[in-house]
């Protein structure tokens, strides 16, 4: 039968509910869609609305009745009846007070076709007119003060719950408290009065929500009489007035209790529970305790309640017994169903209540005792039975349960049909499922009778044979624990007495997803990083995924954040916190299958805050003691090892935090020892292996009472600054350490080993000044700490003295012992104690150099430093310079300063020379070099001649020759027989007794030399930055150099320049430049020039220049050839030089140091002025200038001025010159 579907009906086969699809044929009993509440309250002018919808088919007719009696809402006046179809629902208009009230009554509706009768459940409508309060004369309500009263309020019923407000004719509310309340009656009571109730406008407003009115009563005027004698009285309750009331509440529904009492002083209301615990998540106190709210009582909370009025004089109370009852409730509803000819119909309709509903049935409406006995039903323990049933018993039947609470209607038909039988599941429908699950083969068979379900293989045997294999009464195939051979085809025979089907359904069986490797469980510190791994394998014709799900959530669309990284199997959680702490899942899943691994992530660190603290204990006080509780911290997975206990007097020290020590992490409170006048405001902050947590909130401020002193200062000293004072200091207390608002000092003195009287002062200030004393007397000093509690614990004494004076005596000098040429020991003897006047500190040796042996010094000179420990009486002083003559001399000291110096003068011996100055080379000829030099600047000595020594340099193989010189006096030196093409190294040596000294090294060659180009990079040299030119030496003539100057390694500016020859040049045709009148021109012209440049170095002389290498802080120029200074005054004044600290056992002498042998001065090795010739004279020389921005302004000269010549020393280094001759 090929028809159309169209409606969703439950049908029973074998089976508690079957959705099934009805042929469009079949007719359908009246079912009720919709209806009115069960109570309908109107007010004036509103329409009145009464609804009953229902479906069926042939089309439902509609009747109502009212009050058991038909009604027929087209024949009453302003009845509008709805005609849509399906509907039998009308309106009543023109509604006032008393028309209303004509159609109040109980209705119900009956919606019917020719299968049955549907019913809807009692729909009370209830009128109700606009409210209105009865007239009554209001008397004023006196009373004396202190007594009770109650001001009533009665208002109109109302069907609808109204609101009460008590307010004033200002429409203000008048103020409740626990003295002052308004009762769920909505009388205002008043548990005892005072002179400021006393007024004439106590108003009661009731509001009818219903109505959207607010009414008010007549103004109550309360008198209150003012009396001096208030008698206390104990409660007595207004309300209720009874010992015990009973009250029945339903289940499900609020509990509201009251107590309201009266007394003065004003009572306090308890509620107590006898018969068990009160129902903490349900109750509420409200109305200052006076009311008792239970939420959704149940039957548990049956039995007493207690409320108990108290107050200093004695108590009241009322019991009250609640009996929990319910209305009607469904234990099994009754349902509509479909069946087959001759099976047996059974409706079952179970309900409960308190007390137990009475339970009735009606067949289409109509009560089942009214109807003939001839029928086949039964009513069996509340459930009604058909047996044997066919088409003609098609009904609507009604189930109705009720008590005193309320009433439950349910409609179910029984529906009688002949059906052949029908597979509602699609035919060759494909299942898949995966190995080692359970697959379900659906087939939903419709029919009546209803048809039998088998399930066959492809050869038409039952598939049941397998154990594995199970059928459900809906028809559904179950086969668990499925094998791939179980693929294949499966068909499905439905068949009653009408038909035989039969479908078939293919099962495709998968390989099931396995996580290979799960995620492992993981700790984390917090901040930190953590990655979690999974793989999976799967059936490869499946798609698949692996998501993570993190305590529940989906972590997946979170992959792309800062937090979560997901890719390949991998989760990667950053900056770890303990919110992501928890359980996080690896889903591998298909359409078919799901298979999960989880892991727990711990994320560790430092604990969390201290939640809250506590103080008890606070009798304690008194002792200076307090016990401080708090709630454990979060240890963050990491045990707490111990709690740090701090606090803050905001008073003293606000926002700096001391601490009070440490308590074991198992340990939550502890006493604490404070100190007195303290205002203490502590915190706790928990640690763990991972550091300290943040701190708890602080704690409430305590203050302890105040004390004396129970400390006194430390660091006690006396010392004078003067020589007839003392000066008396010390540490002053902490202020924690106070133990009163205001602290002082109580200093006591007197002379040591005295035993006179103590001299005493108070102060305020850490120190105190003791005048007119006896130059460096001992005395014993106390110091005392003093409140306005009392005085600090019996100080200790401390030894002091009085001022300081010059010590009187000079060491006497042992004598001076020569170690060697340039050190020497010096010793004296102790100073008499008696003639120090004070601490002896220490000695100071001082000594200078007056000048060689071979002359004297006629300038000042620096003079050198020991300091020597007051228990060492001797010294050594070195670096001094060999075969001269100094001065000594040895003083005491102590604080106030030196004494009178032992003097005494001594001569170092001989030591080496200095090297030679300005040795220079002159090409003689391809085979000799003639060596110009000049004399050391220091001899150590007398000169007894010179040792020369040189070496090629480009033939390894020849050993270096040396031979004496041995004239003092002898300057320069030729040699001979020397190779035309190699460079030689030359070392001059001068020696006297002691052997030869420094050596000064050049290298160089012969005149054949001249035409090679040699590229030797020069090392660089610096500048000061207020240098404007420079000049190079030891250049090689005729020969190509590049010049760079930089600024801190930055390339400023760079030339190139070539210097002029002395071999074979071309000389230009003789010109006018050889006559005589033009060089005696440019003679005239030179000789001026050379005067102004006298001039100049005169004047810039005055002013020394100093080599900036070395030191800090001042800008300097680099060039990228050797360079020489301009030239100086060698006779530098010494306060000009740089010195060294004066530190303990050390001493300076930067005079010597500059002429000594080995010791260079600070502005280099000077050099002197000599006449010799040197390759500077053919053009061995540049001399550079430049501005301070590094851009060059000059060019180069191809011979030095003779004023400006010098040479350089071994090192090269550069150094200003303008001796007139050897300084000796």
């Amino acid at each position: 039968m090929a028809v159309a579907l169209r409606y969703l009906w439950p049908l029973l086969l074998c089976s508690p509910c079957l959705l099934i699809q009805i042929p469009e044929e079949l007719m359908e009993p009246p079912v009720i869609t919709e209806q009115s509440p069960r109570r309908v309250v109107v007010f004036p002018t509103d329409d009145i609305s009464l609804k009953c919808e229902a479906s069926g088919k042939p089309e439902v007719q509609f009747r109502w009745t009212r009050d058991g009696i038909l009604f027929k809402p087209k024949e009453e006046l302003g009845v509008t009846v709805n005609q849509a179809p399906h509907s039998g629902s009308f309106t009543i208009t023109g509604n006032n007070s008393n028309f209303a009230q004509s159609f109040q009554g109980t209705y119900r509706c009956f919606a019917s076709n020719k299968l049955g009768t549907a019913m809807s459940h009692e729909i009370q409508l209830m009128a109700e007119g606009t409210p209105k309060w009865p007239k009554e004369t209001v008397k004023p309500v006196e009373v004396e003060e202190g007594e009770s009263v109650i001001l009533p309020c009665h208002p109109p019923p109302s069907a609808e719950p109204l609101r009460i407000y008590w307010m004033n004719s200002k429409i203000l509310h008048i103020k409740q408290d626990e003295r002052v309340t308004m009762g769920q009656n909505g009388n205002l009571y008043f548990a005892n009065v005072l002179t400021s109730d006393n007024h004439s406008d106590y108003i009661c407003h009731a509001h009818f929500p219903g109505t959207r009115t607010i009414i008010q009563k007549e103004p109550i005027d309360l008198r209150v009489k003012a009396t001096n004698s208030m008698m206390d009285r104990k409660p007595r309750l207004l309300f209720p007035t009874n010992s015990s009331s009973h009250l029945v509440a339903l289940q499900g529904q609020p509990l509201v209790l009251e107590c309201i009492a009266e007394g003065f002083p004003t009572p306090t209301i308890k509620w107590l529970r006898p018969s068990g615990p009160m129902p903490a998540d349900r109750v509420t106190y409200q109305n200052h305790n006076k009311t008792l709210h239970l939420l959704n009582v149940g039957e548990e909370d049956d039995g007493e309640y207690r409320c108990l009025a108290e107050n200093s004089l004695g108590s009241d109370r009322h019991a009250y017994y609640v009996t929990v009852e319910a209305a009607p409730y469904w234990l099994h509803k009754p349902q509509s169903h479909l069946y087959g000819p001759g099976e047996t119909a059974r409706l079952d309709c179970q309900v409960q209540g308190r007390p137990q509903p009475e339970v009735t049935w009606r067949i289409n409406g109509i009560p089942v005792e009214e109807l003939a006995k001839d029928q086949k039903y039964r009513v069996h323990h509340g459930a009604l039975i058909l047996s044997n049933v066919q088409p003609s018993d098609t009904m609507v039947t009604q189930c109705e349960a009720r008590n005193r609470h309320g009433l439950l209607l349910a409609n179910a038909y029984i529906y009688v049909v002949e059906l052949p039988a029908k597979i509602l599941t699609p035919d060759n429908e494909t299942y898949m499922a995966v190995q080692g699950n359970t697959a379900y083969l659906l087939c939903k068979a419709f029919g009546a009778p209803v048809p039998s379900v088998q399930w066959l293989d492809r050869e038409g045997k039952t598939v049941l044979q397998d154990e594995r294999f199970f059928p459900y009464t809906n028809g559904t195939l179950g086969i668990r624990d499925l094998q791939a051979n179980d693929t294949g085809h499966y068909f499905c025979q439905a068949a009653n007495d009408k038909s035989n089907v039969t479908i078939v359904a293919n099962l495709q069986v998968k390989d099931a997803t396995q996580i290979t490797q799960g995620p492992r469980s993981a700790i984390g510190k917090k901040g930190s990083r953590v990655t979690f791994t999974c793989q999976a394998s799967f059936d490869p014709s499946l798609r698949h995924s692996i998501t993570w799900r993190g305590d529940g959530r989906d972590l997946q669309e979170l992959g792309d954040s800062d937090k979560y990284f997901i890719e390949d199997g991998r989760l990667v959680i950053h900056s770890l916190d303990y919110s992501d702490q928890g359980n996080y899942t690896c889903v591998a899943s298909t359409k078919l299958d799901v298979v999960e691994s989880r892991a727990e992530l711990l994320v560790v660190g430092s604990p969390g805050p201290v939640p809250q603290l506590e103080l008890s204990d606070r009798h304690l006080l008194k002792q200076s003691q307090v016990r401080l509780s708090w709630s454990p911290a979060d240890d963050h997975n990491a045990p707490i090892e111990k709690y740090d206990i701090e606090f803050e007097d905001k008073e003293m020290a606000p926002e700096r935090w001391y601490s009070l020590g440490r308590v074991p992490g198992n340990q939550t409170s502890t006493t604490l020892k404070l100190s007195p006048y303290v205002h203490y405001t502590f915190r706790v902050t928990a640690i763990n292996k991972y550091g300290p947590g943040e701190p708890s909130p602080a704690s409430e401020t305590v203050l302890t009472p105040e004390a004396a002193p129970e400390k006194n200062p430390v660091d006690v000293k006396g010392e004078g600054n003067e020589t007839n004072n003392m000066v008396i200091t010390w540490k002053p207390l902490r202020w924690m350490d106070w133990n009163a608002p205001q602290l002082q000092y109580r200093v006591q003195w007197r002379p040591q080993r005295t035993q006179g009287a103590w001299q005493e002062q108070i102060v305020s200030d850490p120190f105190l000044v003791v005048s007119n004393t006896s130059t460096f007397v001992p005395y014993e000093i106390k110091v005392q700490a003093v409140n306005s509690q009392g005085k600090g614990p019996e100080p200790q004494i401390t030894i002091g003295y009085s001022g300081e004076d010059y010590p009187q005596a000079s060491p006497e000098l042992e004598g001076i012992k020569i170690l060697n040429s340039s050190t020497v020991l010096v010793k004296w003897w102790a100073v008499d104690p008696a003639q120090v006047k004070g601490h002896l500190r220490g000695y100071n040796v001082t000594y200078w150099w007056e000048g060689s042996q071979r002359k004297h010094s006629k300038r000042h000179v620096h003079k050198g430093h020991v300091v020597v420990p007051a228990n060492t009486t001797s010294t050594i002083l070195g670096g001094l310079r060999p075969y001269s003559s100094y001065h000594l001399e040895v003083q005491a000291f102590n604080g106030r300063g030196l004494g009178p110096a032992s003097e005494m003068t001594f001569n170092t011996p001989e030591g080496v020379p200095g090297h030679p100055e300005a040795l220079h080379l002159e090409c003689q000829s391809d085979t000799s070099l003639l060596l110009h030099w000049q004399p050391p600047l220091s001899h150590n000595g007398v000169l007894t001649g010179y040792v020369l020594s040189f070496q090629p340099l480009d033939d390894g193989g020849k050993e270096q020759l040396s031979f004496d010189l041995p004239d003092p006096e002898l300057r320069t030196h030729n040699l001979t027989n020397l190779s035309p093409h190699l460079r030689y190294r030359f070392q001059l040596q001068a020696t006297t007794k002691e052997g030869p000294g420094e050596a000064i090294v050049r290298e160089g060659g012969t005149m054949a030399l001249s035409d090679e180009k040699l590229g030797a990079h020069l090392p660089p040299q610096y500048v000061s930055y207020n240098q404007s030119s420079y000049t190079q030496w030891d250049l090689q003539p005729d020969t190509d150099y590049e010049i760079h100057l930089l600024k801190e390694r930055v390339l400023l500016h760079q030339m190139a320049v070539k210097t002029n020859g002395t071999g074979r040049v071309r000389l230009p045709p003789a010109g006018f430049a050889t006559e005589g009148w033009f060089i005696g021109f440019v003679s005239a012209i030179i000789v001026l020039l050379l005067i102004l440049l006298i001039l100049c170095f005169i004047k810039r002389s005055k002013g020394g220049k100093y080599s900036v290498t070395g030191w800090g802080g001042r800008r300097s120029w680099a060039l990228s050839v050797s360079a020489v200074k301009d030239k100086e005054d060698t006779q530098v004044d010494s306060e000009a030089r740089p010195m060294k600290d004066e530190t303990f056992g050390e001493y300076s002498d930067n005079e010597e140091k500059a002429f000594g042998s080995s010791q260079p001065s600070l502005n280099g090795d000077i050099k002197p002025l000599g006449s010799d010739d040197s390759l500077a004279d053919y053009g061995g020389s540049v001399d550079v200038q430049f501005n301070e921005d590094g851009s060059f302004i000059g060019q180069y000269s191809g011979k030095k001025e003779k004023e400006a010549a010098g040479g350089n020393d071994s090192s090269g280094a550069a150094s200003p010159i303008n001796p007139a001759g050897t300084l000796e």
